[in-house]
């Protein structure tokens, strides 16, 4: 997860470093929570379907933009803390995302963002026994992952030079979901962040 984290950022810095010709580059950490529909299908009188919806989600994200206001988007969004699956199994959903961009200003301190694209939800199930392998290392869970569909919105406000504010929405659609009981979800948040450029 960590690993994820840095990886976004480590991208925004390299692509800093390396276009010169860049007219916006920003990245940002957020603040969110996932909606989803709650469990109201019930199969049975002892199970009833999973919702991946509910806690914290942090996420980071990093976006570059041309002088026409259009650009690229990344991003990569995971619960906070571990939430139980089938009242048994831990479990963490990690959704990310690329997506085309579209930045126009809405005012001297503020920016519109529509972003659409696509990415993937990957969900790990702990088990608490731990597999070991040469190349991947150590691990105590299992993957599963499925592709998504994303579209998303927020307004960027200016707070302090630079330092940008930016509340957001997000909604994906997950292919063949059957882990959940939905393939749709929302995410919602807050997120602070920094432009190391300007477009004109």
């Amino acid at each position: 997860m960590r690993r994820i984290s840095l990886l976004v950022l480590l991208s925004g810095v390299l692509a800093l470093a390396s276009a010169a010709n860049a007219q916006q580059l920003d990245a940002a950490f957020g603040f969110n929570t996932l909606k989803a529909p709650s469990n109201q299908a019930i199969t049975s009188s002892t199970f009833f379907p999973q919702s991946i919806g509910g806690g914290f989600f942090p996420s980071v994200s990093a976006d570059y933009l041309w002088k026409n206001h259009v650009g690229v988007q990344g991003e990569v969004s995971w619960r906070g803390k571990q939430n139980i699956y089938g009242g048994y199994e831990p479990f963490r959903p990690i959704l990310y995302d690329f997506n085309a961009m579209y930045a126009p200003y809405l005012g001297k301190k503020a920016e519109l963002e529509f972003l659409a694209g696509g990415g993937a939800q990957s969900t790990r199930f702990y088990s608490g026994n731990y597999t070991c392998s040469y190349f991947a290392g150590c691990s105590d869970y299992t993957s599963s992952n499925h592709l998504m569909g994303h579209l998303g919105a927020g307004v960027r406000l200016y707070v302090w030079n630079r330092v940008f504010v930016r509340p957001e929405a997000h909604f994906y659609f997950t292919h063949n979901n059957f882990e959940f009981n939905s393939s749709h979800s929302e995410r919602y948040g807050v997120s602070i962040g920094y432009s190391f450029g300007t477009s004109d």
